[in-house]
């Protein structure tokens, strides 16, 4: 088996092949990040490696939105990719000892992490999940584009400015919903027609403190990868809490990790508000938890990962939400 690490960068591709893991032999090579090199590159490596395709394993970091490209043309061609949480790969980096940081470098680090022990292969998100994910972020910049332009607005009004002014802020103001009206359209069609994603928002809606805006933020995130339990969603929504203990003299209250999308985690939170009242598994864990001395705010962090966790559930059992079984 042929491994491979890349570090990846908006214009180049450093990539190492770790030819012996016990003497550290590498042969290194540099490719752009484009089309292609993505062809140089795997026609690089089949000739290197002496391996077929399917045996060349790939270890990158995600690294915002320039690793994609390269991990679907990889994945397309047969190769077994796998993509690094950052943190993880830096914190084993620390490990060997290194002091000095070149993308050669990373590169070798990245194919000796993954020679280093079992790593979960990289899926791709189906299209529809990958089309749905993109129109919410859309949203999300439109969203803060109309908050930017209401503040100025207010600001505007308050120092009393020309009403030329105020009208230029009106009219783009008036742009910006209207688009919004029109891709919140865009994302109800594009899950109605999709029988899968359909169902699944009905079934998360059954859930009392999920409604219309937090059930597709869920179905997208729920969707997006092949989670195998409950728990593993609420870590990748950065709804984990991670304690902070040493002997006798360090004892930090514990918090929620807080990876993953802000913006989630922000409509859950408004999820789990409503929850506290309305759906009688969340009323009762609050209850326990604020009767035992919890803050309000660490019950609701609790609130939010139990959503997370019972939605997963609801959509891996495909079944309506029910509290006297609540499987997760």
């Amino acid at each position: 088996m042929a491994q491979i690490g890349i570090d990846v960068s908006k214009d180049k591709l450093d990539v190492a092949w770790l030819r012996d893991s016990d003497t550290l032999k590498v042969k290194t090579r540099v490719f752009s990040n484009n089309q292609k090199g993505f062809k140089e590159l795997i026609a690089w490596l089949l000739r290197q490696t002496q391996a077929s395709i399917e045996d060349i394993q790939v270890m990158m970091e995600a690294t915002g939105i320039y690793h994609e490209a390269l991990a679907y043309a990889l994945y397309e061609a047969g190769a077994q990719v796998h993509v690094a949480n950052p943190a993880h790969a830096k914190d084993f980096a620390k490990s060997l000892g290194r002091r000095s940081k070149t993308d050669r470098k990373d590169s070798i680090t990245l194919a000796r992490f993954l020679a280093s022990r079992s790593h979960r292969l990289w899926q791709p998100e189906p299209q529809e999940i990958r089309h749905l994910r993109a129109l919410l972020a859309r949203l999300e910049a439109l969203d803060k584009d109309i908050r930017r332009e209401e503040n100025r607005y207010e600001k505007a009004e308050i120092q009393r400015v020309a009403a030329t002014v105020l009208t230029y802020i009106q009219t783009v103001l008036a742009t910006l919903k209207q688009e919004r009206e029109r891709l919140i359209k865009e994302i109800d069609d594009h899950i109605d027609g999709h029988r899968n994603l359909k169902k699944d928002k009905q079934l998360l809606e059954t859930m009392p403190g999920i409604g219309k805006v937090l059930s597709v933020e869920l179905l997208a995130m729920l969707r997006s990868r092949n989670f195998t339990s409950a728990g593993q969603c609420a870590a990748f929504t950065g709804l984990i809490p991670i304690a902070h203990e040493s002997g006798d003299s360090v004892s930090k209250a514990p918090h929620l990790s807080k990876t993953g999308a802000a913006r989630l985690r922000a409509k859950l939170y408004m999820g789990a508000v409503v929850a506290k009242t309305h759906n009688v598994l969340i009323k009762g864990q609050y209850e326990r938890l604020t009767n035992r001395g919890k803050s309000s705010m660490c019950a609701l962090g609790a609130a939010m990962r139990k959503l997370v966790q019972i939605a997963f559930g609801v959509l891996k059992h495909q079944t309506r939400f029910n509290p006297q079984v609540a499987i997760t």
